[in-house]
This record gives structure tokens, sequence and C-alpha cells, in this order.
């Protein structure tokens, strides 16, 4: 390489990657500062504007623009689509959108990053960040933080831009790259792989199109190289969905199975179309360059061809997605049909005994929130079929239905342990992130709310151990006590049923708890009732002690249960 006049070697290998890690270090801090900041607002956006394709692609679009990651909004979505907020056809208008937002990255890099000395940018924006870090109102904060990873972003790309040398006048590199490139359609499909390869690599399709862009400014690949590579990191960024849909339900795979044919499909026809389109492009650009040229002026005019490409580079990233956008959009039916025939139903896939919506795909706490709430209302609906089991063995005088329901009973107390266990973890993981005041407490809320619907899983089945030493021991309960217990069991169903509407509204803050408050006080009074009316029959001739001493054992359970209840509407409503 030193007759070439480029002396390449590994402290330059480890400044491209310095660069590139510095680069992906900052989108990834930039946009988890605006999720932290507005990942409420984001939320409602994604769940609110989505009741037509259309808006679906709008609201994809604005979400991906603002965060500047198509990653974090196509995680975003396959979450809510295993949360049962979004259907797939919904989801799968959101997912187009982020392919075009995640473009706008494109044109900052093109219009900005080779034009500007971007450090005099990024230097202003930490003066106005760092010290909105240390500000102890939290939205003001996380603002700063996206400043700081803005900044660091350009950074990145100041020094990307310097590690790469520039091969003009190598003629060895030139020919080479000229040589792999000259096989046409097969050329083109290399290149599109090694652009999903390099996605893959860093993991962000918005790096990749930063290194795409650097590598044609310093001419490195020639344009049609350079497109082909960003069809294949159109392919590369639909892993990301990919795999956090993994430890999703059977929706969420098919919601990021959509993302993928969509992709798939896109770059297909677009290789075929690549040399028309870029030409067509070209001079389009050229036409339109003195609109950009008139903002900023090159610094030098040899560099005018390659300022050039990164233009149309980016005008072609743009043109493609949308194209593929209008193209797809009236087939969305179609991409959900063939999502839900390549991912099938997985057997188990409803079984109420596991966690249905949290998984362990990475997100930050203010998103895992939606899906922490569905699982916790999950929670509440199996703890609360206790109560009917309860009852029906309560009532039961057939002795093999008796031992199913003890059976039951045992298992249902084993689950909700389980699912204790399992949320609590969860809710740890996200405890080792940075999270906002209002994420904190909400984490809190649920904390306790899995607390008292395990001591309910307890409770029940202790009912179920007190009720089996009953009926081996021959005890038996006047028909006034079980109608009595029935009754305080009907009371323990209503109340199951608020505290369950209570848990399955997707705003905590906006409970009202004067349903629960009013059948807890019924409860109360009832079991106030019993206690004295068994305390004054106690003395009665054929009433028997031991019955009566089990009867006071349940219905004083049941009012536990009551309490547990209550609990839980007073963890939603905040009242930790």
């Amino acid at each position: 390489m030193e007759e070439t006049g480029i002396q390449f070697g590994f402290t330059d290998v480890m400044q491209i990657l310095g660069a590139l890690a510095f680069f992906v270090y900052g989108m990834k801090m930039m946009s988890d500062g605006i999720q932290r900041a507005a990942g409420s607002q984001l939320r409602n956006i994604l769940r609110n504007m989505t009741k037509n394709r259309f808006l679906g692609v709008g609201t994809g679009f604005l979400t991906t623009a603002l965060v500047q990651s198509s990653s974090a909004t196509t995680v975003m979505t396959v979450s809510f689509v295993n949360a049962g907020l979004l259907t797939l056809v919904e989801s799968a208008g959101i997912m187009m959108g982020a392919n075009i937002g995640t473009t706008v990255t494109g044109w900052i890099v093109s219009l900005l990053g080779f034009k500007l000395k971007l450090s005099t940018l990024s230097i202003p924006l930490f003066a106005i960040g760092v010290p909105m870090l240390f500000s102890n109102k939290g939205k003001l904060k996380y603002w700063g933080e996206f400043l700081i990873g803005f900044s660091i972003l350009f950074l990145g790309l100041t020094y990307l831009k310097e590690a790469v040398p520039d091969l003009k006048g190598n003629t060895d590199a030139l020919a080479w790259i000229q040589g792999v490139a000259d096989y046409g359609f097969f050329s083109r499909v290399l290149f599109v792989l090694i652009g999903a390869l390099v996605t893959v690599v860093v993991q962000s399709s918005s790096a990749a199109m930063a290194i795409t862009l650097t590598l044609v400014y310093t001419g490195w690949l020639p344009l049609e190289v350079a497109a082909a590579m960003v069809l294949g990191e159109n392919i590369g960024t639909t892993i990301t969905a990919e795999i956090a849909s993994v430890v999703g339900n059977t929706n969420a795979k098919r919601s990021a199975r959509i993302h993928s044919l969509f992709n798939i499909i896109g770059v297909v026809w677009m290789i075929i179309l690549l040399p028309f389109v870029l030409n067509l492009l070209s001079g389009f650009v050229e036409s339109f360059s003195h609109i950009f040229e008139g903002a900023v002026k090159a610094k030098a005019a040899e560099n005018q061809e390659q300022i050039l490409n990164t233009y149309r580079l980016a005008a072609f990233h743009t043109t493609f997605n949308i194209m593929n956008v209008l193209l797809m959009l009236p087939f969305v039916n179609w991409l959900v049909k063939m999502a839900i025939k390549t991912v099938p139903d997985k057997e188990g896939e409803n079984d109420e005994h596991k966690l249905k919506f949290i998984s362990a795909g990475i997100r930050t706490p203010e998103l895992a929130t939606v899906e922490l709430q569905k699982e916790t209302a999950h929670f509440g609906e199996v703890a609360s079929k206790m109560s009917g089991y309860a009852s029906s063995l309560l009532n039961s005088t057939d002795a093999k239905a008796q031992k199913k329901l003890y059976k039951k009973l045992r298992k249902y107390e084993e689950i909700t342990d389980k699912m204790e266990i399992e949320i609590t973890e969860y809710i740890t993981k996200l405890s080792n992130q940075e999270i906002t005041p209002r994420t904190s407490l909400k984490l809190r809320s649920i904390l306790n709310i899995c607390n008292d619907l395990e001591r309910i899983g307890d409770i029940y089945y202790q009912i179920s151990k007190t009720l089996e030493t009953k009926n081996d021991n021959k005890q038996y309960f006047t028909p006034e006590q079980r109608n009595n217990l029935n009754e305080m069991s009907s009371l323990v169903d209503k109340a199951f049923t608020i505290m369950n509407n209570n848990l399955s509204s997707d705003h905590y803050d906006q409970v009202n708890k004067e349903k629960a408050v009013d059948i807890e006080r019924d409860i109360n009074q009832f079991r106030n009732s019993l206690r004295k009316s068994n305390l004054t029959n106690l003395g009665s001739d054929g009433y028997d002690v031991q019955s009566a001493m089990i009867y006071n054992n349940i219905f004083s359970s049941l009012e536990k249960v009551g309490d547990h209840i209550i609990n839980v509407t007073e963890a939603v409503v905040g009242e930790v």
C-alpha cells in the first residue's frame, strides 16, 4: 500500500472502530434520552394514532424521526403487539413508517456531516446539555442526555470521516473495487449481503448508513455499490425486531416477520431496477444541488462530486423506502396472512400458567411498563380464579371432585408463586437502568401488587388445606354456615371483578378506588356479623365447636383476601 501513498495499519483500523463506537454510543444515548423524556407521549402516539394503515405509516415515521432509531420503534411496536395493544395490521403500518423515518439520519449526515466541522456544533451542545444533566427536574435531565448524545454522535461522525483515508489517486484500490462491482446483478446481490452483515454487526442501520456515506465521500465506494449496501442495511435492521420477538408471543413474532417480509420484498424488486433508479435520481439531485449548496458552501471544489454522491445516496435511501411503502401498503393484509402462515400458532401459547406479555427484549423501563401492566392484569385474573375453585370445594360432597379441586388449588398457588418471582426478577433487571421518578413509582406499585396477589394464592391454598382436614375428619357445616360462606365468597368475587377492572386500566393515575373501598367495607362488615353470630351460637345445643372453628377460620381468611384485593387497588392509584 505504500506505493500508492496510503499507509493503513492496526492503529488506523482501531481509529475507525473507535469513531464508529462513538457514533453508535451517541445515537443510543440520544435515543434513550428522548425515550425517557417523552416515553409516555411516544406510547400514546403509537397506540392512539393507528386507526388506519396510513396513520400508522405517519406514526412510525414521526416516532422514528424523533427517536432517531428505527430499531427502537420496531422493538416498541413488537412489544405493544405482544401486549395486545396493537393488531398485526396496525403494526405493519408503523413499521413501514419507521423505514421512512430512518432516512432522516442519512440526510443529516450527508447535508451536515461532510460540509461542516461538526465539532463546532458539538461543543456548544455539550455546553447546553451537561448543566441540564444536573437538573433536579427529571425531564430536563433527560433532554440534556438527548443533547449530549447528539453531540457525541456528531463527534463520532467527524472522527469517522477523518479516520477513513481518501482513495483519490489510489488506482490499485479503485481498480479492485471497480472489478468487484463489474458483475452487474451478482455484484449488487453481493453488496446487499455485505450491507446486511454490517448492520447486524453494528446493530444499527443508522450507523451502517453513516459508514456507507463516509466510504462514498472518501471515494472507497462507487454510488451503485453503496446503494446496494443501503438495500442490505434495510434487511439487516429487521434482525433487531426478529431478535426482540424471540421471547415474545406468536403475534409478536408475526409482527417482526411482517417487517422482514416488507423489507426483503422491497430489496428484491429494487435490486433489479437499481441502475435505472440511480440514473434518474442522479440527474434530479444534480439539478437541485444548488439548494443544498446555498445553505452550506463546500469546503473544497474537488470534493463536489463526492458530496453530490452522498446526496444521491441519501435521496436513493428515501426514494426507495417511500416507493416500497406506496407499493406494499395495499398488500398489508397479504403480508399479515404470510406472517401468520410462516409463524404458526405455538402449542400452549394461551397457557394462562405462563407469563404472556413481558419478555427479555432490550428496551427502556419507560416502554417496558406497558407490558408489565398487562402482565400484572393477567396475574390478577389467574389469582381471582382461585375464588371459584375454593367455592366449588366448599360446596362439593363428592370425594373425587374434592381431590381434583385440592390439586387445582395447590397448582394455582404454585403458579402465583412463580409469576411473582418472574415479574419481580424482570423489574429488578429494569431497575439496573436509569429510571425516571414516575416510572420508578409505577414499578414499585407493580411489585406491591404482585406481592398481594401472591399472598391471595397462599390464603386460598390454606383454605383448601382447612377444608381437606374438615372433610377427612367427617365434619360438616350447617346450612346457615355454608350459605354465609357462599355469600362471603360472592362479595369477594365482586371485589375481584373491580380489582381486575382497575388492573386492566391503561392509565393507573386515572383509576378511582371508590368502588373498591365500598366493597371492602361490605366484606369487613359481613365478617364482623359472622364473627358475632358464630360466638353467640357456640353455646347452643348441636352447634359443633370444631366445625365452628373451621367456619371462623374460612370467613376470616376470605376477609384477608379482601384486604389484599383493596391493597392492589391502592397500589394501582399510587398509595404505596
